[in-house]
């Protein structure tokens, strides 16, 4: 096999989505089911449908600069520890390089390499870059798995808000009586195609996926849906 096939068969590795993939599923998760269970909820309270609408338009909002604002600080301070642990790693190197070969030195006999092939390999990658040897091999920090907080923050915000708009569209039911269950339609089918995607995205198993996201989703509707109707009932 040429290496260019090796290469094109090595771009079919799902970690390099790790970052924005986790932000993009959350979000359509939270805006599926905090979108419906805030709609279910009022839709068991009160029968008025414009309340429902607004309410419904208001949470998707709202959730979704929560979403981004929360994502995007979250994945900073992550890159904020990414960024100190760089700094301290040159000072290392600036004041005690030898120190640091013989660390990377080590770092390589404990992947399994004797002493001499190690220290070779330790003082080639010093020679080429002692610090992306250092953040890459003792850190654990590659390229393809740095935290990018803006692009978390606009796949939490695009994939809340179209998640959210789901559900809301099941407000817009001919009927008082039918609006929660078409939202409850709406927001299940929702949830599968939420799990099938991200299943096929991160090359998990379908199955399992789907199911997982499709009970945590109907128990949040179901607890709201509880709530909302003690709440009619008790005339509050």
């Amino acid at each position: 096999m040429s290496l260019e096939e090796v290469k094109a068969r090595n771009e079919h590795h799902k970690i390099h989505k790790s970052g924005w993939l986790r932000a993009a599923v959350l979000g359509s998760n939270d805006g599926l089911v905090s979108t419906a269970s805030l709609m279910i909820g009022v839709a068991a309270a009160t029968s008025n449908k414009g309340f429902l609408v607004t309410a419904g338009l208001a949470g998707i909002i709202a959730g979704a600069m929560s979403m981004g604002v929360g994502e995007y600080i979250s994945v900073r301070s992550q890159t904020d520890i990414e960024e100190a642990d760089r700094q301290m790693e040159i000072e290392h190197l600036a004041i005690d390089p030898a120190g640091e070969l013989e660390e990377l030195t080590q770092i390589y006999m404990e992947r399994g390499l004797d002493r001499e092939l190690a220290v070779k390999v330790a003082t080639t990658m010093t020679e080429k870059d002692a610090l992306e040897a250092h953040l890459r091999d003792e850190l654990g920090q590659f390229h393809h798995t740095k935290a990018r907080p803006l692009q978390a923050a606009i796949a939490s915000i695009l994939s809340f808000v179209a998640g959210g708009v789901i559900p809301f569209l099941g407000a817009f039911a001919p009927t008082s009586g039918t609006r929660a269950w078409s939202i409850v339609a709406f927001t299940l089918g929702g949830l599968v195609a939420t799990g099938l995607l991200s299943a096929r995205t991160a090359g998990a198993p379908y199955g399992r996926t789907t199911l997982r996201v499709l009970i945590g989703g109907s128990l949040g509707m179901a607890i709201t849906a509880g709530i909302g109707s003690l709440v009619h009932i008790s005339g509050i």
